[in-house]
């Protein structure tokens, strides 16, 4: 992967501080920041030179990952599918109601935006109607935005449930996917790094709980039917 966990290159041109600082181990990591550094100084996409940030890594299986790209237009999907043909696209599945909750606790956590009183179903709901938060809680919205683009044997829709319950198993299916050894031995004190472990959610009362289930509820639905897998499990937490 690149020296940098997530380029946002697609949604921000890679106009972002990061939280840690890229890694730079050699000379190829050294010329990605420096690549980077002059597309970021651009005022449009620009795929030809996004491609060529991944030269130095030669046959060797690379990409590029940010939650963010759930977001993009379809216009900007499809001119980024047509131009690389053999893209592989993985989409990591959320139940809304949760997915939408850790991601406030982040933003409240790292300041990206005000506490506030989380007990408040009105304060919660204003959250909900935020622009950037409702394009990130639709997940069948985003697999039907990105399954028009992508052949279906390039496309793979994977799930955060199956991520808690076997990261091993998930891990070897991606890796499969890929196209990549998963067999090949890892850095286990690297792969259980979790940045966000210490990061305590907001407290969730119930009546919050139901005000956004009832909220996602046609989208549970949605999801239930469209995605399958652990997603048809989703309704039922909430008693629908």
């Amino acid at each position: 992967m690149p020296p940098v966990k997530e380029l946002h290159y697609f949604d921000q041109l890679s106009r972002v501080e990061h939280s840690t600082p890229g890694r730079c181990r050699d000379e190829r990591d050294r010329h990605f920041f420096e690549r980077l550094n002059s597309l970021s100084a651009e005022t449009n996409i620009d795929l030809e030179n996004y491609g060529r940030l991944f030269e130095p890594k030669g046959s060797l299986i690379s990409g590029d990952i940010s939650p963010n790209y759930s977001t993009l237009s379809s216009k900007l999907t499809r001119q980024i599918v047509r131009y690389f043909p053999d893209l592989k696209v993985i989409f990591l599945a959320r139940d809304p109601v949760q997915r939408f909750w850790s991601h406030l606790s982040m933003e409240v956590h790292y300041r990206q935006i005000e506490p506030f009183d989380v007990t408040n179903i009105d304060e919660v709901h204003r959250n909900l109607l935020r622009r950037g938060m409702r394009l990130r809680s639709y997940p069948s919205a985003v697999v039907t935005r990105w399954k028009r683009y992508v052949h279906p044997d390039r496309f793979r829709v994977y799930f955060f449930d199956d991520l808690q319950r076997n990261p091993i198993e998930l891990r070897r299916s991606i890796l499969q996917f890929l196209g990549a050894d998963p067999n090949k031995p890892i850095d286990q004190s690297r792969a259980n790094y979790n940045s966000w472990a210490g990061m305590e959610k907001l407290p969730l009362t119930s009546k919050v709980r139901t005000h956004l289930a009832h909220f996602f509820q046609q989208e549970l639905s949605a999801c239930a039917a469209g995605l399958g897998g652990p997603a048809k499990e989703w309704p039922a937490r909430y008693g629908f």
